[in-house]
């Protein structure tokens, strides 16, 4: 898969030039006003129907903690390659060509003013999707076995997320699904920055109560990522 760099006015668009993306595509009042825009809950974005069987999501960037109340959602320009948008896009391309379970990038976009930007990136949609928050509490020990297969792969293919909790992960009939990858990046298959990645979705299962009473599912878990 290869996106193409498309200049805009203030930016740039990275995306299949066959789509013909245009600029409204970052605007969920666009797709609002067509009746193709569902918000899917806080920090996860928006979906949105292109037409026949094209469902994406739109996720613009946003700073968290205290830097997000001063500035939200704007960054420093240290060049093209190293902003968001087009890393996540450029990760996700090389772990989905490797056979780890994230989406696919449909486009990115990124819109300069100076020293600063901003940014959004387009995905295509898991459908019929439950977060791993969601669904945890009522999980079978195999669905729990097909989330550690599914962390696995995506461990096996380089990846690492720079918050794996359990908003982060997406189950459906398609699969298991490793979802929101700003940050993210590819690094040598089991090192330690993955293994810390377990460590960190074992604590937010925890904070949301789902652990130690899901001790058995965790369990589970861990045994379908330990499976060859």
């Amino acid at each position: 898969m290869r996106l193409e760099r498309i200049p805009i006015t203030g930016g740039f668009i990275l995306a299949d030039a066959a789509l013909e993306p245009r600029p409204d595509w970052f605007d969920p009042s666009w797709w609002r006003e067509r009746g193709a825009g569902e918000p899917l809950g806080r920090g996860r974005g928006v979906a949105v129907s292109a037409g026949p069987g094209g469902e994406w999501v739109l996720r613009h960037y946003h700073r968290g903690g205290l830097p997000g109340r001063i500035v939200a959602d704007c960054y420093a320009w240290t060049g093209e390659t190293r902003t968001r948008p087009v890393r996540e896009a450029r990760t996700l391309i090389r772990l989905a060509e490797a056979g780890a379970p994230v989406p696919r990038p449909v486009a990115a976009r990124v819109l300069r003013r100076g020293a600063l930007y901003r940014g959004d990136i387009m995905t295509e949609r898991v459908p019929e999707a439950r977060t791993l928050a969601t669904a945890a509490p009522r999980l079978a020990p195999e669905a729990w076995r097909s989330v550690g297969r599914a962390l696995r792969r995506f461990h096996d293919a380089g990846g690492w997320h720079a918050d794996l909790n359990a908003g982060n992960i997406l189950l459906s009939p398609a699969g298991v699904y490793v979802i929101d990858l700003d940050r993210g990046r590819t690094v040598p298959p089991g090192s330690r920055s993955q293994r810390a990645n377990l460590r960190r979705l074992a604590r937010s299962l925890r904070k949301l109560g789902v652990l130690p009473a899901a001790a058995d599912g965790w369990r589970a878990l861990c045994s379908g990522y330990a499976a060859p």
